[in-house]
């Protein structure tokens, strides 16, 4: 299986649809429509960012981890620079996370993963405070399992 390194081509496989690339054209669909049906992290790099690329693989292991309870988008930069401009992005990495159609959190520069996976959980209870929707996509009902 071919794993996203370096800001590569998106995992094969199942995880290709919690990982992928998106373009300017398709940032809509890929960030703000998909995000009004769980969280996404929009990650924006380039190949030539030291950073992006120690962040990349701990980025995909938190990703993995959620067991599809939250995507990963990731654009280049270089090649789609209206979407971070738009944005006010001006130094990478950065990531936003994007709940129910809107920036609800972000952060720049590679942190460790114990630091992205506390800025999942915070997200986390902003989108719980957003909507019950959002509460149920990252933690769904066990009924008594």
């Amino acid at each position: 299986m071919e794993m996203l390194q370096n800001g590569g081509p998106a995992v094969a496989g199942a995880a290709d649809s919690l990982i992928k690339e998106t373009t300017t054209q398709a940032f809509v669909k890929d960030v703000i429509e998909e995000s009004k049906r769980q969280p996404v992290l929009i990650d924006f790099w380039a190949p030539w960012c030291g950073p992006c690329k120690q962040l990349t693989p701990v980025l995909e292991k938190v990703v993995k981890a959620a067991k599809g309870k939250v995507k990963l988008v990731k654009m280049n930069i270089d090649d789609h620079p209206a979407i971070p401009g738009q944005m006010g992005i001006q130094s990478i990495p950065a990531v936003i996370a994007f709940a129910n159609g809107q920036p609800a959190d972000g952060f720049m520069g590679a942190l460790p993963e114990s630091q992205v996976v506390r800025q999942g959980i915070s997200t986390q209870r902003r989108a719980h405070a957003v909507t019950a929707r959002l509460a149920l996509a990252w933690h769904p009902p066990d009924h008594g399992r």
